[in-house]
């Protein structure tokens, strides 16, 4: 495993920090990438081998000059994990087009761009790209029409990345996290909000950043050699609940 190499966007924090860490563990060296450069060079700064690498997803010219540099630092790509995105989330009727493609720009448009750009290195090492969705992409919720469109729209993709690069030996899966107990999610949610998701999720908690890096490192792995065109929910089972009434629960 000492040469593989694994690419991991919104690598400066939360579940793409969790991942380069494991990926680490497992043999990998990583290529970190993020918009925020200050805080991408501080994370990195502590860890053995990666390179950091300052990166906008959503701007082509961006990705294609940070991937090249990828490839000219550490030789070839055995991993993409398309971590990167935003939550800009408000109601249906005033999410204006700014608020819509500002969220598509990122939580799409990049997990598009970096997987192209990517690709012919995937092909050559017949490697695997693991896209991060959500369970807001699996079912309707308020406040999220750009948001949960943007990440249905990742898992149709991943499906259509295993069905045409999987002649390649390429595969591609994709992970839907449910609440995660980052720092974000404890700054903005109330405890009203934490009591409603204990109250849905089957587990009765939120998950950690690290319970959605072990999936995604899973997926990255020999021992997913298998596994393409899956949409796997690490959500405590949230998205199994259907309607779930409280009052029906013991």
């Amino acid at each position: 495993m000492a040469d593989k190499i694994a690419i991991v966007t919104g690598a400066a924090r939360g579940i793409g920090l969790a991942t380069t860490r494991l990926l680490l563990r497992d043999g990998f060296r990583v290529a970190m990438l993020d918009i925020d450069a200050e805080e991408l060079h501080a994370r990195a700064e502590g860890l053995s081998g990666v390179r950091a690498y300052p990166c906008d997803v959503s701007d082509p010219g961006s990705v294609t000059a940070t991937f090249a540099a990828v490839a000219a630092d550490m030789g070839g790509i055995d991993a993409l994990v398309n971590n990167a995105g935003i939550a800009d989330f408000g109601p249906i009727e005033e999410t204006d087009f700014t608020r819509w493609r500002r969220v598509m720009d990122t939580n799409l448009d990049g997990v598009f761009l970096c997987s192209q750009a990517a690709t012919p290195a995937l092909i050559a090492r017949r490697g695997v790209i693991v896209n991060i969705a959500s369970i807001s992409g699996l079912r309707a919720s308020t406040l999220r029409v750009a948001y949960g469109t943007s990440k249905a729209a990742v898992i149709h993709l991943t499906k259509q990345q295993a069905v045409e690069l999987g002649e390649y030996g390429v595969r591609a899966n994709c992970v839907c996290p449910g609440p995660v107990r980052t720092k974000l999610a404890m700054a903005v949610h109330s405890q009203e909000i934490i009591d409603a998701y204990h109250d849905a999720i089957p587990l009765n908690r939120y998950g950690s950043e690290e319970e959605i890096g072990e999936v995604i490192a899973f997926l990255c792995s020999a021992r997913a050699s298998y596994v393409t065109g899956q949409i796997v929910a690490s959500d405590g089972g949230f998205e199994s609940t259907g309607v779930g009434l409280p009052a029906l629960r013991k």
